[in-house]
């Protein structure tokens, strides 16, 4: 479990394909503080570190979650953001996070607007996930507050702390980003689709 608060990015060092896996090295700062077997959210994906050393630490993604994230897109070089699992008693600073993305979505616009940013991302909308306005959304593992939602697109803002010490500083028109999408709302929506069918 997350929250959305990104604690480190890090820098992709390797990308090895093995099968339908992908062998993941990063280097980063809190590289010393992991361990084998812990949870990392990697731009919101919940992946496992596998192997460590020095100050880098290697995770495996597998076939199913390359196909529904923009792990295709990743290259040695680029930069992610990066969050440990919460901690039992820990603040709950954004949002509950599961760190599964339920799909990926496109930026088409990005602007600076007087010291903040703003970002709206087109989604495919025959998937069934929805935003609102006010509602909590992540993009690329960052809690973030929905500040104008239209039919398979929406909006934030974000404050020149949150541009610095994210990859959204990278975003153009174009990059594509891995959204997990409110956990209530997505029970709540499950739910009245299901009544709209008839499935008690």
């Amino acid at each position: 479990m997350f929250t959305g608060i990104i604690e480190s990015l890090g820098t992709v060092q390797e990308i090895k394909k093995d099968k339908d896996n992908v062998h993941i090295t990063v280097e980063s700062l809190i590289t010393d503080e992991l361990k084998i077997d812990q949870s990392v959210a990697h731009n919101g994906i919940c992946m496992t570190v596998v192997s460590i050393d020095k100050n880098f630490y290697t995770v495996t993604a597998i076939g199913e979650t390359i196909k529904k994230t923009n792990l295709s897109d990743l290259k040695v070089g680029d930069i992610i953001n990066l969050e440990r699992a919460m901690k039992l008693g820990d603040r709950l600073d954004g949002h509950i996070v599961q760190g599964h993305v339920d799909q990926i979505a496109t930026c088409i616009v990005a602007n600076e607007t007087n010291g903040s940013w703003y970002y709206t991302f087109k989604y495919d909308e025959t998937i069934g996930n929805i935003t609102i306005e006010k509602g909590s959304i992540t993009v690329n593992g960052v809690s973030l507050t929905v500040v104008d939602s239209r039919k398979n697109e929406f909006s934030v803002a974000i404050i020149p702390y949150t541009f610095e010490n994210t990859n959204f500083k990278s975003f153009e028109i174009g990059t594509k980003v891995n959204l997990e999408f409110d956990l209530i709302g997505k029970y709540i929506s499950k739910l009245y689709s299901n009544k709209q069918v008839g499935i008690d």
